[in-house]
């Protein structure tokens, strides 16, 4: 049997969820986000989300997590056997993440050596980004040939995971979090002092922190907060799960679960000063206003920032450096903990040692991702990563609130966070899991589904949607099922009673 491993400190486990929270979008996603959808207005309905859903899904995660010393298929496989498979989906959406998120980093890593060699993306960094460097084909179909220059990092960002995670929970994750999260603060740190210096920065922070309150009566803002603090904080695909069941028998998960929510938020927030400080010295030094050069996503981080570094009036080399420094460790630390999902999940049940899954893991995770370092790839990926996001995770979320929520002891996970913690959650707890959550997710999903039907994402044809969209889900779930059919050393037994306190 393998040893199941534990976090050495309190800190260890914090800064790993904290880091698994953080990720790539922190820094691409919330800062647009939430300068379209009412500027400062916007912090309102994003608390409220997190409030109402984000801590509360940490409470519950780590709870199930803590008290079956299991991820997320024996979590779900001992509250009612059946329900395994909901544990084995969500494992598998980890896993499909993994296979297109290190593309990401190995771009960004990319783009950490072109910065120190003076901004070798040019001038024109769209045409760049797309041809020189991508060598991007007509569409999702046309694959192309392998991009060498991809490969590599690629190569690297699969081994830097491999060796961290082969050493284990204490010795590999905890200590790699304890180097990155810090190095992280402080190349954002180092951003937020050189852009707020700049000449023109404080129109883009006015453009970001404005509040425009009459956006709080859109519904779609509102939708848009909630779906921010979902796909943030790694809930509900297996994450928290996992990192909960290496905790130790005495911790605190409420207090855990209020630091992990506000650590993550509070980063976005300074994330959101960065960007916006150096736009509005891009929009003020090309004198437009801030909202034609504002955008988010692999946009902001691989074109418009480019764009912005090569406009600095010095230290360029060092500050891009410094810029994607903050996309690999943010992206590495996240990469960790999806990565950690599947290997906890498939380690639990065949009760296989962890070198054996991971190393297996790696090598059919590596296989897949060489998809994306094709000329096709960037469609593919952004294709898969919108269906994902959108479809996998929400009904993956949707299912795990309405089955613990309505169908078990929803008060007596309360009554057992509660009793190793330092504060206590009140009814109010229940109340947000089991009516207003499913709601607004329930909403959320409906309202991007009919978005999706009127018009095709991003213009792509029904074809490429339905095959690598549509197809991403179907094969989640199939994955899914023959997983929880085939017969582990390990069987997960309802022993969890519905009747009685946890």
């Amino acid at each position: 049997m393998s040893e199941r491993g534990q976090w050495g400190s309190r800190m260890g486990f914090i800064l790993a969820a904290i880091g698994s929270a953080i990720g790539l979008g922190n820094i691409w996603r919330f800062p647009y986000v939430a300068a379209s959808n009412g500027g400062g207005a916007f912090l309102i309905p994003y608390l409220f989300a997190l409030l109402t859903a984000g801590i509360p899904i940490l409470i519950l995660e780590f709870s199930l997590g803590h008290k079956t010393k299991t991820s997320a298929p024996g979590v779900f496989g001992k509250i009612n056997r059946k329900f395994e498979t909901l544990g084995w989906f969500q494992t598998i959406i980890s896993f499909a993440i993994m296979v297109y998120y290190v593309a990401i980093i190995a771009w960004a890593f990319n783009y950490f050596v072109f910065a120190l060699q003076g901004g070798a993306w040019g001038t024109d960094t769209k045409a760049f980004f797309f041809g020189e460097f991508l060598n991007v084909t007509e569409g999702a179909f046309q694959l192309g040939g392998f991009n060498s220059a991809v490969l590599i990092p690629l190569v690297l960002v699969w081994l830097i995971n491999y060796v961290i995670l082969m050493a284990g929970v204490k010795g590999g994750i905890e200590k790699a979090n304890k180097i990155f999260m810090p190095l992280l603060i402080i190349c954002l740190l180092v951003i937020v002092i050189r852009g707020i210096t700049l000449p023109g920065a404080s129109a883009g922070l006015d453009y970001f922190f404005t509040p425009d309150f009459s956006a709080l009566a859109d519904p779609e803002v509102w939708i848009n907060a909630y779906g921010q603090i979902f796909y943030s904080l790694s809930i509900c695909f297996g994450v928290m799960m996992a990192y909960s069941s290496y905790l130790p028998k005495k911790t605190d998960i409420v207090n855990n679960a209020f630091i992990t929510g506000f650590g993550n938020c509070s980063f976005s927030l300074l994330a959101g000063i960065a960007v916006f400080s150096v736009l509005g010295f891009m929009a003020t030094s090309q004198g437009v206003g801030v909202e034609e050069v504002a955008t988010g996503g692999i946009g902001l981080a691989f074109i418009v920032f480019p764009m912005a570094i090569n406009a600095l009036p010095g230290f360029n080399a060092a500050f891009g450096a410094i810029f994607f420094l903050c996309l690999i460790f943010a992206g590495v630390s996240s990469s960790m903990s999806i990565m950690e999902t599947f290997v906890a999940g498939t380690a639990d049940k065949f009760n296989a040692s962890r070198k054996k899954v991971l190393t297996i893991a790696t090598l059919v995770g590596f296989s897949i991702s060489l998809l994306f370092v094709t000329g096709a790839g960037i469609f593919i990926l952004d294709i898969v990563d919108h269906f994902i996001n959108t479809y996998c995770i929400a009904i993956a979320g949707l299912l795990e609130i309405i089955f613990i929520a309505w169908f078990f002891n929803l008060e007596g996970i309360r009554k057992y966070a509660n009793g190793l913690s330092d504060f206590t959650v009140a009814r109010w707890w229940n109340f947000t899991l089991k009516f207003l959550t499913p709601v607004l997710l329930g909403t959320m999903f409906i309202y991007k589904t009919f978005i999706d039907l009127t018009v095709p994402y991003e213009g792509y044809g029904v074809s490429e949607l339905m095959v690598f969209g549509v197809g991403t889900i179907i094969v989640t779930a199939i994955a899914a099922f023959i997983f929880k059919s085939i017969k582990g050393s390990q069987t997960y037994e309802a022993n969890i009673s519905k009747g009685v306190e946890m």
